[in-house]
């Protein structure tokens, strides 16, 4: 992870500076639920280009993602840590899952959330919150933060519901990320943020049946 200073702006470049742009840029990320249960994610630009591809790995039960460039190269994949209370996930260059991949982990800020809050922390670092993600899903927005506070945002997420999204189970997305900032990066923490909020929903879901 870099975070080097820019004319006006931070650059935050935590997977690879290639995806930081110099200005702003509209993302649509398209969610589509497989029939075993698991959900896929198409990332495309205004222009309609697809730029980024997540699948879940076969057999990962729900525990693994990668994330594949438009032609088809593994960029990183996101990994959930087994038995732990604040949903940890881990994001790993490549197809990686040892720790000198390690690029960053996100993890629930606290067990018990009225609006979901998420802490990130760059690989070598993990006393210090480096970003913050706070999603109110039921609203359906959610920001992306510097640090742990919120003076400087570094994308906003609008969760849009149409006929397709109710008939399929699937979501669609509208993300503006902000200048200079690294725009895989803000998508891995998206389907992060939709995979720990859809477990939850689903453990919610269980108990109300028993």
């Amino acid at each position: 992870m870099t975070t080097q200073q820019s004319t006006g702006y931070n650059e935050v470049a935590v997977i690879d500076k290639k995806f930081c742009l110099p200005r702003s840029i509209d993302l649509t990320i398209s969610k589509n639920i497989w029939k075993i249960g698991q959900a896929n994610f198409v990332v495309t630009k205004s222009n309609g280009e697809i730029i980024f591809k997540i699948h879940g790995a076969i057999f990962s039960f729900n525990t693994t993602r990668v994330m594949y460039d438009a032609v088809g190269m593994p960029i990183v994949t996101l990994r959930k840590k087994t038995f732990n209370l604040l949903s940890t996930w881990q994001v790993f260059r490549g197809e990686g899952k040892d720790q000198k991949d390690l690029i960053f982990s996100v993890r629930r800020s606290s067990f018990f959330q009225l609006k979901t809050k998420l802490s990130v922390f760059v690989a070598e670092n993990s006393d210090v919150c480096d970003y913050t993600v706070q999603a109110d899903w039921f609203q359906r927005f959610c920001q992306v933060y510097f640090g742990d506070s919120t003076n400087t945002k570094l994308a906003q997420v609008d969760k849009n519901l149409s006929v397709d999204s109710l008939i399929t189970g699937g979501d669609r997305f509208k993300v503006k990320v902000y200048p200079n900032v690294d725009c895989a990066f803000i998508v891995a923490l998206i389907v992060i943020l939709d995979e720990i909020t859809s477990q939850a929903k689903r453990s919610s879901n269980n108990k109300e049946k028993r």
